[in-house]
């Protein structure tokens, strides 16, 4: 029987989410417009990508809206470099959005670090904190001290949340700051927190080459998305990606926070209701970052020279 919310129609709510989630549709709806005020600021006015589960197929991620999206759904059009197309980026601006996508099983919701006005300028950089495997989330938790020592020295301030999967994620609100700059003083930020502590943690894009460390990804930046704080995760339990204040990071798990957990937890406080204001980033951080390469390009590169050594190796065998 379908039901409808905020006059958006809902149909197959009884049905498992996904394999292993412990979860239904009716109940990521539930969770979903529950948590609203807090979720729907983190997208608003900001191109978005989902994750997808349909019954009976893979997950996928959806940046184009497909051609039966309903007239109400606000949008943007972008040029995408990575498919070299423009894209119809859906803006969840609404309850009434939210809801809509809910009920396309859109489990993951991944908006860009701009809004949708102003392409150019970020409003936050990121830090991606992935620990290696195995129940290694207070490596993560450790390395994510480094990076707080170097916000600290910079004189700059950053909030904190459990990505939803292993790691963490940092965030630093930024203005008046454009793309470039950006993702060259994230990149110094995360060299300067692997100096802290070499042993610890690694800046080493290539997985090969990280030795059970802490990989700090920098590579959030320009164009790229990163998972919201309160969006579920497609991952068994269905996670949520959950803002925790820094002094308590080291009293939680990431299993602390699902679909399930997550809304009582909210009710005793929002970690990032005191977010911090828009910063300006210090020009000798920018300036560092600058000489460092872009962590993505270097590994391909590396990945190439790696290919051709080994099949010189292999002809100098045969």
């Amino acid at each position: 029987m379908s039901e409808s919310r905020a006059g958006v129609p809902l149909s197959n709510l009884d049905q498992p989410l996904f394999d292993g989630a412990g979860a239904t549709k009716r109940e990521l709806v539930e969770y979903l417009d529950a948590v609203r005020d807090h979720l729907l600021p983190h997208l608003r006015d900001r191109p978005l990508s989902v994750i997808r589960v349909l019954r009976g197929q893979q997950p996928f991620m959806q940046k184009n809206l497909p051609k039966y999206t309903p007239e109400w759904v606000p949008s943007v059009r972008h040029w995408a470099e990575s498919s070299h197309r423009e894209i119809s980026y859906a803006l969840c601006d609404d309850r009434r959005t939210l809801l809509w996508f809910a009920n396309q099983r859109a489990v993951e919701y991944h908006p860009t670090l701009m809004r949708a006005g102003d392409p150019a300028h970020p409003t936050h950089l990121v830090l991606d904190l992935d620990p290696p495997e195995g129940d290694s989330f207070a490596l993560a938790v450790r390395a994510a001290g480094l990076i707080r020592r170097v916000l600290d020295d910079a004189g700059l301030a950053g909030v904190v949340k459990t990505s939803g999967a292993k790691g963490v994620h940092i965030f630093v609100p930024v203005g008046g700051v454009d793309a470039e700059a950006a993702a060259a003083a994230t990149r110094a930020i995360a060299a300067r927190a692997e100096r802290l502590d070499p042993d610890l943690a690694t800046t080493a894009f290539i997985r090969e080459d990280r030795g059970g460390k802490v990989f700090l990804d920098s590579t959030r930046a320009g164009g790229a998305t990163v998972v919201a704080a309160y969006s579920p995760r497609l991952r068994p339990g269905t996670p949520v990606s959950f803002p925790v204040p820094w002094a308590d990071l080291d009293r939680v798990a990431p299993g602390d926070f699902t679909v399930h957990t997550a809304p009582a937890r909210l009710a005793a406080g929002d970690a990032w209701a005191d977010y911090p204001a828009p910063q300006r980033l210090p020009a000798d951080l920018v300036e560092e970052g600058r000489g460092i390469p872009v962590a993505r390009v270097q590994a391909m590169h590396e990945g190439k020279r790696r290919a051709r050594a080994r099949r010189a190796a292999d002809a100098s065998e045969a």
